[in-house]
């Protein structure tokens, strides 16, 4: 990555646009807000205000990399769960190949922040996106872009852009497998991905480098049902193969893994035959850098091989309690426009007492609904919560609760901030 580049996020000057931060912090820099060490609780923030947690951070960036290497896997994780160049960086810095993305504006930012491995789990169709990218591809001889096809007419689209584009790379791209019938994207059959792949051959602005998929659409997934689903994507990696598909490439991809079935990946990957050059294992797992309190505290494989080690969530929203109508009922300062409530609601975890500044557990705390400024909590009978007092918050899928936020103060256990992560949504 570029570090000029991203040392000018620590240049940036805050103001009204972020949340939570200290009123007296306007017109200071990112880097000296960030070098006054302020903490949380008694230097100024506001409420709502979302952390997350350095030391659950480095932990689960280390986990992961130790992981991916464990296993013989190449890393490249999702960044669409942070769309944070801060946290891109960090990933690098522990292993990752570079950074999978889901659409042009991602891509962009990314490079804008110097990164020079992108895989793009899409197929792109977008014409002035195509432009651009042959523009980025022909500028840097480093750049590399691997990119989804799933359809004869994805790859008219890609060739016709890219050739009217006056396009001097070719753009490698990998045909994605369909998860099955009812699944997201990708083409449903063999027979299908081998058309893909003609298609693709008779392309000279598009070149053929490996295959890929999400296995975590295919349908009432578990175990069984994904390790066969992965089983067909080496397959067809391997009849690609030794149909000359993969002629003169130095390396094939053959690339999977969400944050919920990267140990069947593992598995099945240790699997794949050796082929005419080697294999690049492209593993894309991205929610684990923040992990979470809820959907994928659930769903990590790591529940299910606890040997291999425990991601640790890192989220914490803060709100304070602004209004108690009723012995059984209140009413915190934080709603949807705060907090990811696509597939579950924040979990009360703690509670800063306004009086003493005390931190107990949230017993007897639950939050039951959102409004879009405002959380409704039920409370039991010696909850002891009071107007004032502030809730931390466990939150419930990563991508979400990242993209309502600007700029994250990151936090050390005593409540000391020590960075703030800038996203870019």
């Amino acid at each position: 990555m570029t570090a000029d580049r991203l040392d000018e996020l620590a240049q940036e000057r805050v103001d009204f646009r972020f949340k939570g931060l200290p009123p007296e912090a306007e017109g200071a820099t990112v880097g000296e807000l960030a070098a006054r060490r302020l903490n949380l609780f008694t230097d100024g923030f506001t409420t709502p205000v979302l952390t997350l947690s350095a030391e659950r951070l480095e932990h689960n960036l280390a986990l992961m990399e130790t992981y991916a290497t464990r296993h013989g896997l190449t890393f490249a994780p999702h960044g669409k769960t942070s769309m944070a160049p801060q946290l891109f960086r960090r990933q690098i810095e522990h292993g990752a190949w570079g950074i999978t993305l889901a659409v042009p504006h991602q891509v962009r930012v990314a490079r804008r922040f110097g990164i020079e491995r992108i895989f793009l789990a899409n197929e792109l169709v977008d014409a002035a996106a195509l432009r651009w990218l042959a523009g980025e591809l022909d500028a840097d001889p480093s750049f590399r872009f691997v990119c989804y096809v799933d359809s004869v007419r994805g790859v008219e689209l890609m060739q016709a852009a890219l050739s009217a584009a006056d396009a001097t790379r070719p753009v490698d791209v990998v045909v994605e497998l369909g998860a099955g019938v009812g699944a997201r994207t990708g083409a449903r059959t063999e027979a299908e991905c081998a058309a893909v792949a003609d298609a693709v051959a008779g392309a000279d602005r598009l070149r053929l480098v490996g295959v890929a998929g999400y296995e975590g659409e295919v349908p009432e997934a578990d175990g069984e049902r994904v390790r066969a689903w992965l089983r067909r994507l080496v397959a067809l990696a391997a009849d690609f193969d030794s149909a000359g598909r993969f002629s003169g490439l130095d390396e094939i991809v053959v690339s999977a893994g969400g944050s919920a079935w990267f140990d069947a990946v593992a598995d099945v990957f240790a699997e794949i035959p050796e082929l005419t050059v080697p294999v690049l294992k492209l593993l894309r797992s991205g929610a684990y850098v923040s992990h979470d309190d809820g959907h994928y505290r659930h769903l990590t494989p790591f529940n299910r091989v606890p040997e291999e080690g425990a991601l640790h969530p890192a989220f914490r929203l803060w709100a304070q309690v602004v209004s108690r109508p009723a012995p059984d009922q209140a009413f915190i300062n934080a709603g949807k426009r705060d907090a990811a409530y696509d597939l579950d609601l924040p979990e009360a975890q703690a509670v800063r007492d306004a009086s003493t500044g005390a931190v107990r557990e949230a017993a007897g705390v639950a939050v039951t609904g959102l409004s879009d400024q405002h959380g409704w909590l039920r409370l039991e009978a010696g909850a002891g919560l009071e107007v004032g007092d502030w809730l931390g918050m466990g939150l419930s899928h990563p991508c979400t609760s990242f993209d309502k936020w600007q700029l994250i103060p990151v936090t050390e256990a005593d409540g000391t901030v020590v960075d703030y992560v800038r996203t870019f949504f």
